[in-house]
């Protein structure tokens, strides 16, 4: 994965609550095996209509928020079923941060272990960015090494994460990776175990 310590970016307004993981990937789009290409499938039904044509209402098709890596949506963000693809067409869209007040467990554990930073802020901390990103093209610092939110006109905000996901997400690492730091440990206990027999 990639580490992630500081990313400046425009945020991207999805002002909506409940997005769930059917609507962040729907279903018919995951019968792929690969980790990769479900970017095009993000929020499918909000960005096209049904004859394929993108809706140009939705935030997405915006042109100012095409490079943004900063998602800020409104509580319970990634509900019902826990598809991981919800982060990996997040993450191949472009997206390295999501700011909700808050998050569904297995999809805020999906999104850790995938690379992608969710951060925790009041509702209405939330509100005041969606609404000034809304207004024009809004600029975020964010910073998982200091733990901080700061907006371009100078707003910060200050958030909380466990020290172990913010370890593996500094690293750029994935429970594999992280199990690959204690191979001589493993490789002492498996000698230490056929010794025994």
């Amino acid at each position: 994965m990639k580490p992630i310590n500081e990313i400046s970016s425009v945020l991207t307004p999805l002002d909506r609550k409940n997005v769930d993981t059917d609507q962040i990937i729907s279903k018919e789009f995951l019968k792929r095996i690969e980790r990769t290409g479900f970017g095009k499938y993000l929020f499918y039904h909000w960005r096209f209509h049904t004859d394929g044509t993108p809706n140009e209402e939705f935030v997405l098709n915006d042109p100012r928020f095409q490079q943004s890596e900063i998602l800020v949506a409104q509580e319970n963000f990634g509900c019902g079923s826990s598809r991981e693809h919800a982060p990996w067409a997040i993450l191949d869209y472009g997206f390295r941060v999501v700011i909700a007040p808050s998050y569904a467990d297995i999809f805020y554990n999906n999104c850790v272990k995938n690379g992608i930073l969710p951060i925790r802020l009041q509702e209405a901390e939330v509100t005041a960015l969606l609404e000034k990103g809304k207004q024009t093209p809004y600029r975020l610092d964010v910073d998982l090494r200091q733990q901080s939110v700061t907006g371009e006109d100078g707003a910060s905000y200050s958030f909380d994460i466990d020290p172990y996901w913010k370890e593996m997400l500094l690293n750029g690492w994935d429970e594999i990776s992280l199990t690959i730091q204690y191979d001589s440990y493993i490789q002492a206990y498996e000698e230490k175990t056929q010794q025994a027999q």
